[in-house]
């Protein structure tokens, strides 16, 4: 059985990366070297491109060229997530760019491994190459180590238009290579790139998978078209096969269907993805994001090939006792947050409310960005990942699944005191407004500025006073200057549970 290892082609637009997986790669699938009209007429990928090469008798190797284009990013953080291991394509002149960074930054919370290859390298004469190319690699780095891959990342510098040094980086892949953990327990899970159909064959699915493995004859499911289909056949770069497992790159012929309806998507072992409607999980902080998340934000959140908005809540651990989160803990809520400002030690989470559902595994990563922004921006658009750390299936999780989340508002009512009945109890005004409802307040405790602890007695008269009692007298001093002593009632209340009340 030929094993197969996919390498992931990252980095800026124009850095080469088409031109360098033609170079290193020795068979093509249907979507390899930008095939797609457009991506001829404009000349820039605009899909994830797929070729090989074979290495012995039981190794492949599968390039994945991912788009560098700045408005494509949802479709590198797609490619890249069925990688093994990562090439980030550096353009000789120009360096490290804004994409660069990004495809950088994905490469890191993803924990992939990472070659840097410098290309275009035939851009200088041979009496200059040498002390250029130094002065990149010094550059490189630098800022590689401040990156989780630190400053011992192998760098080689190529031409892949004119072939110098290629046969060097296939020797160094070859070295690079290791067995990756294939997880074939789990469920059936397969990324899908392309559709088209076949006349009087079926439709033929492209794409690979993410988990679990497949076999002719087995039943699938296209879960966002809720139809089950059967495979008829399989193959590998044109070979025909009977069954693949997880990371291999296969075109999966099913019985028919309109291939328009899944341009891209998920096929899955049946009744294994349900739609997902919101998600809680850990924020981690992308340090390069410079701008704040406020209330109601709305970010764009990447998981496996979707790209959908989402509304964004935030709240941190009232307690800071744990840093998991848990549905029966109380949670404060957070106003705003700046990613690039957040210790190690703050633990903030999220609430993503998805515009439209999702078709993603428990626990699955997910990358929140901003990818409406100028994309001449030098600006990361990548704002923060996680990984899903609470559900919701249901469609209607607003009315039964969020009222569950204890997340709360503290809330400060002030009032002043109007008169002492005696040393052990006071009238207190402007506390509510009229129309409050005064009796849920019974019972509630306060504090008086000058430092005493009371409880709401009951209500007083018609409007909107109430009756406060101390077990401790009053002090004669408090008593001597009530005109400037305010009385606090601090409470909180849930933001996702009106019906609750306030509580203290």
């Amino acid at each position: 059985m030929t094993i197969n290892f996919n390498i992931g082609l990252l980095g800026h637009v124009d850095s080469g990366k088409t031109t360098l997986a033609k170079a290193l790669s020795s068979i093509s699938s249907t979507a390899a070297f930008d095939k797609n009209p457009q991506s001829v007429e404009r000349g820039i990928t605009l899909d994830l491109g797929f070729s090989g090469l074979l290495v012995g008798e039981d190794l492949q190797f599968t390039f994945v060229d991912c788009p560098g284009h700045a408005s494509l990013i949802r479709t590198i953080i797609g490619g890249a997530q069925i990688i093994d291991l990562m090439l980030l394509v550096v353009d000789a002149q120009k360096g490290i760019q804004t994409q660069t960074a990004e495809c950088l930054i994905i490469g890191e919370l993803l924990q992939k491994k990472l070659i840097v290859v410098i290309n275009k390298i035939d851009v200088y004469s041979a009496d200059q190459r040498e002390s250029k190319l130094e002065k990149l690699r010094l550059r490189l780095l630098k800022t590689l180590e401040a990156t989780s891959f630190g400053g011992h990342v192998p760098i080689y510098a190529v031409s892949a238009l004119d072939g110098t040094h290629i046969p060097e980086l296939q020797s160094a892949l070859k070295e690079a290579y290791f067995q990756p953990q294939r997880n074939l327990t789990d469920p059936l899970l397969m990324y899908v790139d392309h559709c088209f159909g076949i006349k009087g064959q079926g439709t033929v699915c492209t794409g690979t998978l993410h988990q679990g493995k497949v076999q002719v004859n087995d039943v699938i499911e296209l879960p966002a078209l809720g139809e089950l289909r059967k495979v008829k056949s399989m193959q590998m770069f044109r070979q025909n096969v009977t069954s693949a497992s997880m990371g291999d790159r296969i075109g999966l012929c099913v019985t028919q269907f309109n291939a328009k309806l899944l341009e891209r998507g998920v096929i899955a072992q049946p009744g294994y993805l349900k739609p997902i409607y919101a998600v809680c999980l850990q924020l981690k902080p992308i340090r390069y994001y410079k701008q704040s998340i406020k209330l109601k934000s709305k970010l764009h959140i990447s998981v496996g090939h979707d790209t959908v908005m989402a509304n964004v809540t935030l709240f941190r651990d009232a307690e800071g006792t744990s840093p998991e989160f848990h549905l029966d803990k109380e949670y404060e809520y957070v106003e705003e947050v700046q990613p690039a400002e957040l210790q190690p030690t703050d633990v903030i989470y999220a609430l993503l409310q998805f515009e439209s559902p999702v078709l993603t595994p428990p626990k699955s990563t997910l990358i929140a960005s901003k990818l409406d922004m100028d994309v001449h921006s030098s600006s990361c658009r990548l704002a923060f990942w996680g990984r899903i750390a609470w559900q919701s299936q249901s469609s209607n999780y607003i009315e039964e699944e969020l009222p569950k989340l204890r997340i709360f508002k503290r809330k400060q009512k002030v009032g002043s005191i109007q008169r002492v009945v005696n040393a052990n109890e006071v009238i207190v005004q402007n506390l509510f407004k009229k129309e409050a409802k005064r009796d849920l307040y019974v019972g509630k405790l306060v504090d008086l500025s000058s430092g005493e602890k009371g409880r709401i007695d009951r209500t007083f008269g018609q409007t909107s006073k109430v009756a406060i009692t101390f077990q401790e007298a009053l002090t004669p001093e408090t008593i001597a200057n009530l005109k400037n002593v305010q009385v606090l009632l601090n409470c909180k209340k849930y933001v996702f549970n009106k019906q609750a009340g306030l509580f203290q």
